[in-house]
């Protein structure tokens, strides 16, 4: 093997081990540039003197060396008014000489730089993105729909610009991908009131997606803003079932309800009947009325009421 070869693969296992030269991240920086105003007037000034002088040079006889100075001038005056660019608010203008990064400029208005710069936009404004309806399964393993809203802007143009080849794709995919690992780490619907899911913990999840996707989406220089679930709903192949699951959860809580609500008002009703010695009741007799009162109080029917002509025991 020669000594070519031997420092190829040591440069290969250096990078597989991380020892390797890393690559520097661009970082956005404040570019060089000037008011336009001012050095609009000095170079439209600056042509027209040049104009005139060179027209006076040329008058007979003529003067063949200033004629040509006078032109040069004129001509790297021109070439200057390539430089004018202009800023508009919530803008950057990432700035490059031959392909390398010379900084960034924010400043609103009329800017002149240097005429050689390559300028590219990059809006500072806050966008939202909304995701696709993901058909994905929360952590009990149900399919579920869900999708989110995404509020996002760029911090850095740098990062924007160089680390990433289309931010704005860019962050659409990774706030897919963050929603589809936040949605396997919930239950759609908690049984239990003290375990979080995605339906009851709604600023939680919220909290959650931000936070991954901020981490995800912070090497092409963007921060989130806000992220919000906008659709969650079960798959259709088992809306139905989950639909009579939670009916019946209802029901169930309904009628503890109206059970602890019976026993309570028929313990007020022998409380009150002793307490005014309105009628004795042995504990059969008493087992009887509790039996009557719970039927009366937990029918979902109304009952027709049986008047007793006889005594009490007939």
């Amino acid at each position: 093997m020669s000594e070519k070869d031997v420092s190829r693969v040591g440069k290969a296992r250096s990078a597989a081990a991380g020892t390797g030269p890393k690559r520097e991240e661009s970082v956005e920086r404040e570019a060089s540039s000037f008011a336009g105003g001012p050095i609009l007037v000095l170079l439209v000034l600056g042509i027209g003197l040049l104009g005139y002088a060179f027209v006076a040079a040329a008058k007979p006889p003529g003067e063949p060396a200033l004629m040509a100075a006078f032109g040069l001038g004129g001509a790297i005056l021109l070439v200057c008014l390539g430089g004018f660019f202009v800023v508009n608010p919530n803008e950057g203008k990432v700035l490059q000489l031959f392909g390398s990064y010379v900084g960034t400029e924010r400043t609103a208005g009329l800017r002149w730089a240097n005429p050689f710069y390559t300028k590219r936009n990059v809006s500072l404004r806050a966008a939202s993105l909304e995701s696709s309806r993901l058909k994905v399964n929360d952590l009990d393993g149900n399919p579920i729909e869900i999708a989110a809203i995404v509020v996002w802007r760029v911090v850095d143009t740098a990062k924007a610009s160089f680390q990433v080849d289309d931010h704005r794709a860019y962050v659409s995919i990774q706030s897919e991908s963050a929603l589809r690992h936040m949605a396997t780490s919930y239950p759609y619907d908690a049984h239990d009131d003290d375990k979080p899911s995605l339906r009851g913990s709604l600023d939680e999840v919220a909290d959650l997606l931000e936070r991954e996707l901020a981490e995800r989406v912070s090497l092409a220089g963007v921060e989130i803003v806000e992220a919000r679930i906008s659709h969650l709903a079960y798959a259709p192949e088992i809306a139905q079932a989950m639909l009579q699951r939670q009916q019946a959860g209802a029901i169930i809580a309904a009628r503890q309800k109206i059970v602890d609500g019976a026993v309570g008002m028929v313990e007020l009703a022998l409380a009150r009947l002793a307490e005014h010695d309105v009628v004795e009741l042995d504990e059969e007799r008493k087992a009887a009325m509790v039996s009557n009162l719970l039927v009366v109080l937990c029918s979902e029917r109304a009952v027709s009421p049986v008047v007793n002509a006889g005594t009490l025991y007939t």
